[in-house]
């Protein structure tokens, strides 16, 4: 019997469906990878911004990921919203008791309406308790810009950027470029300690990209839990979100979510 491969996703609840836990289930489950869930915050939110978010104790995330990994097990662990510094003392200490050393850390920070979701303390806490434990962390620029403390405006400033989250314990990172100023191109940036690999994508023109660095990391996330190496990984996920963005589902009123199944109907290959 062929092992079914399984990742959890420790992030926060987003009712619209375009980000958080809703955007890495339904990506591990386009990529036939178990998904399971620990919550850590329900928002109230849609395409148009963040009304609402109500963090879960600290207790009973604790409980979620126990369960979760004693009974079903998991291959790959992927992290998202994450806005309480005792929930990230938590995830790092669980990391560390159930030996898992495919962690992907999606640093989220703001949301694409611009809400704030992580606070100065968090922020601190994260580069202290999380980073160290990846096996790949995913910043945009602006997410980058804040941990770093400084601007990336030039190549030379994303490789800079890249060597300060390897320094800080990561073995690899994803310079995200969605956010640059090239009018062309979103090309991420993939460092390992050693080399630096470029990840070449067009830039599509819409507006509907809510929850693409959610699906991204998970896609990750899943390539990691099926055994793939992480270059191959990131390069497979970087396929994923981009068939996503370019076939916009056209969903909402503002950033509507991208199309979790766009790599299996538009030519995805594994």
């Amino acid at each position: 019997m062929n092992v079914i491969a399984r990742a959890l996703t420790i992030a926060g609840s987003d009712s619209g469906g375009g980000a958080g836990i809703q955007a890495d289930l339904k990506t591990f489950q386009e990529l036939e990878v178990f998904g399971m869930s620990a919550i850590t915050a329900i928002t109230a939110q849609n395409t148009l911004g963040v009304y609402g978010v109500q963090e879960i104790s600290p207790d009973l995330v604790t409980k979620q990921i126990d369960a979760v990994i004693t009974d079903l097990g998991v291959h790959a662990v992927k992290t998202g919203m994450i806005s309480n510094v005792d929930i990230m003392q938590i995830i790092a200490n669980k990391i560390n008791d159930y030996q898992i050393t495919n962690l992907v850390i999606d640093p989220v920070m703001i949301s694409k309406s611009g809400h704030s979701l992580l606070d100065e303390e968090a922020r601190i806490a994260i580069k202290e308790y999380l980073i160290p434990l990846a096996m790949v962390v995913t910043p945009n620029l602006p997410e980058a810009e804040v941990l770093l403390g400084k601007p990336i405006r030039t190549m030379s400033d994303r490789q800079e950027a890249a060597r300060f989250f390897i320094e800080l314990g990561a073995k690899h990172v994803v310079i995200k470029g969605g956010h640059a100023d090239d009018p062309s191109n979103a090309d991420d940036l993939l460092y390992d300690g050693q080399t630096f690999t470029s990840l070449p994508s067009p830039r599509f023109q819409t507006a509907h990209t809510h929850g693409t660095g959610c699906t991204f990391s998970a896609a990750i996330t899943a390539f990691l839990a099926k055994g793939y190496p992480v270059l191959q990984a990131v390069e497979q996920a970087k396929q994923f979100i981009t068939l996503a963005i370019k076939h916009t589902l056209g969903l909402g009123s503002g950033h509507g979510p991208t199309n979790h199944w766009a790599y299996r109907r538009f030519g995805g290959k594994e």
